[in-house]
């Protein structure tokens, strides 16, 4: 069995448990974004290694995720990953899909 130890600073008073509390949220939705990035937009496939242009392509995919999310709190019914292959393949439900 392998335990992990981790410490943390803070100036808040809090019991361990509210701090494991929080860690557990932030981790949720640290994992939650990039399962997202690399399942739905395929970011881990990215061959981008310069410095510049993969933290650059790294915003502008947060940003397309982000459109996605918006467009699918509207219609339900149609996924995320479908929404982006439609919005690929048909110009008009991309400038539909920019104006929201």
């Amino acid at each position: 069995e392998t335990k992990d130890k981790r410490y943390y600073i803070s100036s808040q008073l809090n019991t361990p448990e509210i701090f494991l509390k929080h860690t557990r949220n932030h981790w949720l939705i640290e994992n939650k974004l990039h399962w997202s990035l690399d399942v739905i937009l395929k970011e881990d496939e990215s061959r981008k290694r310069n410095n510049n242009i993969a933290e650059n392509f790294s915003i502008i995919l947060k940003l397309v995720l982000k459109l996605l999310q918006e467009k699918q709190l509207k219609n339900k019914k149609i996924s995320i990953k479908r929404m982006r292959k439609m919005a690929a393949w048909n110009l008009d439900y991309l400038i539909e899909m920019l104006n929201f």
